[in-house]
């Protein structure tokens, strides 16, 4: 149970980047708690990414920002540089993960024990899963997966999940309806992510609002981070 609550609501959004303090905006004017995934070794530095034929900002916030910005809220590992786990040896899939999550423990003045897989799950295997299990202090690790379901996952280290909102618009909030209708038995599950910067693509601030509107203020719903949720 979730602090007496038999459902739960949690964010995920990776990347850390600037369009992440309006999201912050959101979820704070809401009530909602989300764990962001910060790659610490590209801290600081700007850029941009094209996506579906339109250049988005992906800019990175300093060092120095971080703890600031990201108060209220989970700071956890998306590994130092955003490589691709699976393609590494063992020793730099280690480091990568094992670094950044020091680094970030050091920058938000608590021990960080979550992560979001880079490049999702087509960049990591079980190999991966098991090295970052045995030796890592990482404690839970987010796929690309989705579910589409609420239920609790034995495995934290590859955990699914229920809906990526950028390209699951319908879905989310479908399920949205169907969670608040649940009167469980058992306890359940609904986790989001998503990159940030993807509301800049359509201009969909004010619908992600939409569902922020929805999934809120239920008495019957413990809102947590991934931390709070997971563990």
């Amino acid at each position: 149970m979730f602090q007496g609550k038999m459902k739960a609501v949690t964010f995920s959004y990776d990347d850390g980047v600037t369009q992440d303090q309006r999201l912050i905006r959101l979820f704070d004017k809401y009530g909602l708690k989300c764990t962001f995934n910060i790659n610490s070794g590209l801290l600081g530095r700007p850029g941009s990414l094209i996506r579906e034929d339109v250049t988005v900002a992906h800019v990175k916030p300093r060092a120095c920002e971080v703890r600031a910005i990201y108060e209220g809220h989970e700071i956890a590992g998306h590994t130092l540089t955003h490589p691709a786990l699976s393609n590494l040896s063992d020793e730099e899939i280690v480091r990568e993960v094992e670094e950044d999550r020091l680094v970030l423990s050091e920058i938000a003045g608590y021990e960080v024990v979550g992560m979001a897989y880079p490049g999702g799950t087509g960049c990591m295997n079980a190999h991966v899963a098991d090295l970052i299990r045995t030796k890592t202090g990482i404690r839970y690790a987010r796929t690309t997966t989705s579910t589409h379901n609420f239920d609790l996952q034995d495995d934290l280290i590859v955990f699914n999940p229920t809906v990526y909102h950028h390209v699951e618009w319908d879905a989310l909030f479908s399920l949205g309806e169907q969670f608040l209708s649940l009167a469980p038995e058992k306890p359940q599950i609904f986790y989001i992510w998503g990159h940030a910067y993807e509301f800049d693509i359509h201009g969909d601030w004010e619908r992600f609002e939409e569902f922020c509107r929805l999934i809120s203020g239920k008495a019957d719903i413990f809102y947590g981070t991934n931390r709070e949720v997971l563990l």
